[in-house]
């Protein structure tokens, strides 16, 4: 701990502030600084688990390393404390410009040359060192301008600093996030904490700094909220080329949502693929393939009432309402701004055969798991158009209790489809999925086509990914009872891809390539992922 003594030698004689005002004044940067560290390890965070996927596994290298580094720069303050405040300023003016532009080198990065993990480390190691030795530095300052005990300081310092990070934590995603998105809302924390930081030493500690100090700190400051705000202002123009590189020329549609990223390229019906958060859901060139084998199968036997859980592109929609002897389709989809670009946009309107322009379709906006848990309904067939399985906000959707929640909400002889991932290049994931459905009380067949995985992120190698990588997708088709049959419903509609001898060769096919004894994946054990 410092030694007091040493430390308030002089007292507050030469502060251009009374004690007590001094002590608010660096409980004040204390609170700035621990909000604007915290808002840098959300956007660390956010934006890895958006570029590379796998949200616990990016929360976890973001985290463990900050804190790794958080204890390396309590060490280096050490050699600072007889110039803490010049220290403290250098410091936040390195923090503000690393922290400010983390979002924008990591997504560039990942724009330009499809990687980003090293980056991640790279940043989380800076920004946690820098943010380590701030409060060693600051226990100095708050004991220069105030005659209070080494508890009692460490006390006030730890309140505001907590303080801090809670207001830090509730901005970033009711504030920044929506109203000026990941990097530009970087750029601004990054400027207030240099403006915080420069003005608390540069004001409060002015007599402790030499001519030189002063000026070096006044011109760091000036020119990191320079540098700052130059980039916030070339932004817009930054994310278009980013964007150009991550996605091709085609891009026509870029929606930051308050759920994911929704990005549209190509032209027309016949050349468009549909992103989100990075990650290829839909191309127009063979997205009939996956659409036929995730719907028809399930359409054999009662299918009057329909749920879609997902597939707010309508391209799920399309196909079970080729069947007129649909009464009623309840499509539930967590993101409006898909549904409502399904709806809108003349290329996708096209390609889902302006499915919402039926009556017989439905649209609700909610949480599938959450309103599983509230519908009385019951319904013939279910199917399940999700995302892939993965250590993410999905996986409670691929769960045993999740399928238990299914299997309330289906009819006498009602059936359920899912689709698992692709069985080929993931087995583990595919058939932790199956083990999943049957835990939930339900009998399963599974089956796989072939087809390019859509679940391939967007990136600088997208062109060699589109032409040869064909991963195959995985379904699983369930019901309570006996197991269900592969097979098409008589008087089906005529398919692109899909017949019956074809289908009972993808049953076939999965089987094959079964992985025995997995155990299902649970809300509190969830088990998605790759050995």
């Amino acid at each position: 701990m410092i030694d007091q003594q040493v430390s308030l030698r002089g007292g507050a004689a030469r502060l251009p502030v009374r004690p007590r005002t001094g002590r608010y004044l660096v409980l004040a940067a204390v609170f700035i600084c621990a909000a604007c560290g915290l808002v840098y390890e959300l956007e660390l965070v956010a934006l890895a688990s958006y570029l590379i996927g796998d949200s616990v596994t990016q929360a976890s290298v973001v985290l463990s390393v900050m804190v790794f580094a958080m204890g390396i720069g309590s060490l280096f303050a050490k050699r600072l404390r007889n110039h803490a405040a010049v220290g403290f300023g250098l410091i936040e003016a390195a923090l503000a410009l690393i922290g400010g532009f983390s979002a924008l080198v990591l997504y560039a990065s990942f724009a330009w040359f499809g990687e980003s993990r090293v980056a991640l480390v790279g940043f989380s190691l800076a920004i946690g060192i820098l943010i380590g030795a701030e409060i060693p530095l600051l226990m100095t300052l708050i004991q220069r301008v105030d005659r209070q005990d080494a508890g009692g300081a460490v006390a006030d310092l730890f309140a505001a600093d907590y303080v801090g990070a809670l207001v830090g934590g509730l901005a970033f995603p009711f504030l920044l996030l929506p109203m000026f998105g990941q990097l530009t809302g970087a750029l601004l924390t990054g400027a207030v904490n240099a403006a915080a930081g420069g003005a608390l030493v540069l004001w409060v500690f002015r007599r402790d700094l030499t001519t030189r100090s002063r000026w070096l700190l006044v011109v760091a400051n000036v020119g990191v909220i320079a540098v700052l705000a130059t980039a916030a202002l070339l932004c817009d123009d930054f994310e278009r080329a980013a964007r150009r590189a991550v996605y091709g020329d085609g891009v026509r549609v870029a929606v930051q949502t308050e759920v994911q990223e929704v990005v549209l390229t190509g032209r027309g019906r016949d050349s468009l693929d549909l992103y989100l958060d990075g990650r290829l859901r839909v191309s127009s060139k063979d997205e009939y393939r996956y659409h036929e084998a995730l719907v028809h199968p399930a359409m054999n036997g009662p299918h009057a009432r329909v749920l879609i859980l997902g597939g707010g592109d309508g391209l799920a929609a399309r196909e079970v309402l080729r069947y007129p002897d649909v009464r009623r389709v309840t499509l539930v989809e967590l993101d409006p701004g898909v549904t409502r670009l399904a709806r809108t946009d003349r290329a996708l309107s096209a390609l889902n055969a302006h499915a919402y322009r039926d009556p017989r379709l439905t649209a609700v906006t909610g949480d599938a798991f959450t309103w599983l848990r509230t519908v009385r309904d019951r319904f013939d067939v279910v199917i399940a158009d999700l995302p892939d399985p993965g250590i993410s906000a999905s996986t409670k959707l691929y769960s045993a209790e999740f399928y238990g929640l299914v299997a309330g909400a289906l009819a006498p002889g009602g059936r359920l489809v899912v689709h698992g991932g692709p069985p080929v290049s993931r087995p583990h994931t595919f058939w932790t999925v199956e083990a999943s459905v049957r835990a939930a009380g339900l009998r399963t067949r599974a089956y796989r086509v072939s087809g390019r995985y859509a679940g391939s992120p967007a990136g600088p190698d997208r062109s060699s990914r589109r032409a040869g990588e064909v991963h195959g997708w995985g379904f699983v088709l369930a019901a309570p009872g006996a197991v269900p049959r592969l097979g098409l419903a008589p008087g089906a509609p005529r398919l692109r891809s899909l017949t019956g001898p074809l289908l009972r060769d993808a049953g076939r096919l999965a089987e094959a390539g079964r992985l025995p004894d997995q155990a299902p994946s649970t809300l509190v054990h969830p088990r998605y992922w790759e050995r």
